[in-house]
């Protein structure tokens, strides 16, 4: 994985092939490729790229000499960039060759160097220019974003893991699931891309936590939450503290926030965000998973072996709408499966099939 300063230096590069002219559809296929495969990729570029845009095309690194032009070599003098200048000038140009005649005189005889032209100039200037802006948004960008944790965490089917994070805080990886998580000093982002996580927040109200996953963010302070991945769906339950549930605008208008309290199971859909609030307790038994737990009131049947499928290989399968409608209720261990449809088999009208590969249930 990419250091900090590798991935700095990555979007500088971009940044300045962009604004070097002939960029091409294909140049501009390559850099959104680069964006998309990682976060911290995304703010290094949009970080740089704001600096460049704020420098207005480098007049601000005239220091008070007119935009018409390029200032005269001797008004950099006193200025860190005369050094850099003149480094710049001298290996820009082509290396001297020796002449013929030189070799018949005995001594080494150079041809003259071409003069520099003022356009020849500007490019220098321009090019130690980027490259002194560069290097002072990298540094502006160190101190505020440098990315202290940039790391992947992932889970097997039937594996819980504890992670924790270099700012103190803790997730609790449910099966199957993964994250991407990128900690710097103004704030910390997780990416949910599979799965489902615990989070125990750290208090630090100068960086906030933010998950994102499917088009939102759950964004907290100091709390304790869940928030599960279900393809484009997400479910959140908050078990402490307060979180805020974001979703990216749609046609360009923002969408409403959801405040969620302690207690609150929040469900967010294409169709909209639905907030059922509870008490802890129910809130605490949602996320027993943590345990080895699967908790059920009143559960559909299919929504009870939905469950059991996220932590087991071998799959429980309704075999028909009746069944998958019935009731279910009580703690079970995720990884228990065969004690689960043997107590449906006493106490529900619930037949079951053994296949090596899958458990059916069928109504009787």
């Amino acid at each position: 994985m990419a250091s900090s300063r590798q991935i700095e230096r990555s979007a500088a590069q971009w940044v300045a092939r962009r604004e070097g002219g002939d960029w091409s559809a294909q140049d501009q296929a390559e850099l959104d490729a680069w964006l998309a495969a990682s976060t911290a990729h995304r703010v290094a570029f949009l970080r740089l790229d704001a600096a460049w845009a704020q420098s207005d095309r480098l007049k601000a690194l005239g220091a008070g000499t007119a935009s018409d032009g390029v200032p005269a070599r001797g008004q950099w003098r006193h200025s860190n960039f005369d050094l850099l200048a003149s480094r710049a000038e001298a290996t820009a140009e082509p290396p001297s060759t020796p002449s013929a005649t030189g070799r018949d005189a005995g001594t080494l005889v150079f041809a003259p160097r071409r003069a520099a032209t003022r356009g020849d100039r500007g490019w220098r200037y321009a090019g130690v220019a980027m490259v002194a802006l560069l290097g002072i948004a990298s540094l502006w960008g160190w101190q505020r974003h440098a990315v202290v944790e940039q790391v992947s965490y992932r889970t097997a089917m039937g594996e819980l893991s504890d992670v924790a994070l270099a700012d103190g805080s803790q997730a609790t990886l449910s099966s199957d699931s993964r994250i991407e998580v990128a900690l710097s000093r103004s704030e910390r982002h997780v990416d949910l891309q599979q799965g489902e996580a615990f989070f125990d927040v750290a208090k630090d109200a100068r960086r906030p936590f933010a998950v994102v996953a499917g088009g939102r963010r759950v964004i907290a302070v100091g709390t304790r939450f869940s928030v599960r991945r279900e393809g484009g769906d997400l479910r959140v339950i908050v078990t402490e503290g307060t979180v805020r549930l974001e979703s990216e605008p749609v046609g360009g208008r923002r969408q409403p926030t959801s405040v969620l309290p302690a207690g609150s199971t929040a469900f967010a859909s294409r169709s909209g965000v639905l907030v059922r609030i509870g008490s802890v307790e129910d809130a605490e038994r949602q996320v027993d998973w943590r345990r080895g737990y699967l908790v059920f009131r009143d559960t559909p049947l299919s929504a009870a072996a939905a469950e059991f499928n996220r932590y087991n290989a071998r799959k429980i399968v309704i075999g028909d709408a009746a069944a998958g409608e019935l009731r279910v209720g009580g703690n079970f261990r995720w990884s228990n499966t065969e004690v689960f449809v043997r107590l449906l088999e006493q106490v529900t009208p619930v037949r079951v099939e053994h296949h090596p590969d899958r458990i059916v249930l069928h109504s009787r």
